[in-house]
């Protein structure tokens, strides 16, 4: 099982994912950690990446929203989704916030940053052993 994998299943007991026909839109990620980059797809056909989208840290979490709207065209038979579209993302243990880069293109925006031992990782501290005085010597 992969670190990422692990992360989620303690930080997302249960996916929300497939219910987004009762929910409402979602926007699709895969995510994933290459060496010390940890990176985030969004899959975003169809906006405009200067306008409509906003990617923002608050805390631990990576908030995506986006905007998609409906160019005035005829009206005719349509399954795409318009309108606002949101979604949250804890970030791994450790992710460096002033290394969060975003880029888009062909549909996808693409986030990365680098990730290193978490805040507050478990370190060993070594114990020295003082020489312990002779016992029965009277000075």
């Amino acid at each position: 099982m992969s670190t990422i994998t692990r992360f989620r299943a303690v930080a997302s007991p249960f996916d929300l994912a497939g219910l987004s026909w009762l929910l409402g839109p979602e926007i699709r990620i895969e995510e994933r950690l290459d060496g010390e980059h940890y990176i985030v797809r969004a899959e975003l056909p169809g906006i405009d990446p200067a306008n409509d989208i906003q990617v923002s840290l608050a805390g631990d979490e990576l908030r995506l929203q986006v905007e998609r709207r409906e160019t005035e065209t005829e009206k005719g038979h349509s399954e795409f989704r318009y309108g606002r579209f949101y979604r949250t993302i804890p970030m791994p243990p450790g992710t460096k916030a002033d290394t969060l880069s975003a880029s888009y293109a062909d549909g996808i925006l693409e986030i990365k940053a680098l990730v290193g031992e978490p805040a507050g990782a478990t370190k060993v501290i070594p114990v020295a052993v003082a020489k312990a005085e002779a016992k029965g010597k009277t000075q």
